[in-house]
């Protein structure tokens, strides 16, 4: 592939990775998770009460993918943000391992 097959990939890649940003708060569901249900059904009621009401270790930047206050908006700012950071991170790391390969 050449150089510019390879960045119209990227640029199509990155702009379908923002669209499911800015779509995400709509599509959601808003029932509790996998991860909640499954829980639900292996502790109990009590303990995983106890352990949802516990003050968490290190505090979300952006707890439950939203920004406070700002709604739908404060959700897609959020996901489009926190995807935009993951595509830099990556992409730094992609930069520091070619120079060492």
């Amino acid at each position: 592939m050449s150089r510019n097959s390879n960045m119209k990939f990227l640029y199509a890649g990155i702009a379908i990775a923002l669209l499911l940003a800015v779509l995400a708060p709509f599509l959601a569901s808003s029932n509790p998770d996998g991860l909640e249900s499954a829980a639900a059904g292996v502790i109990e009621e009590s303990k995983l009460t106890e352990l949802e009401e516990q003050e968490p270790f290190v505090s979300s930047p952006m707890p439950d993918y939203s920004i406070e206050g700002m709604g739908k908006s404060g959700e897609i700012a959020a996901i489009a943000g926190g995807t935009l950071a993951v595509l830099a991170i990556s992409f730094g790391f992609g930069k520091i391992f070619k120079k060492n390969a």
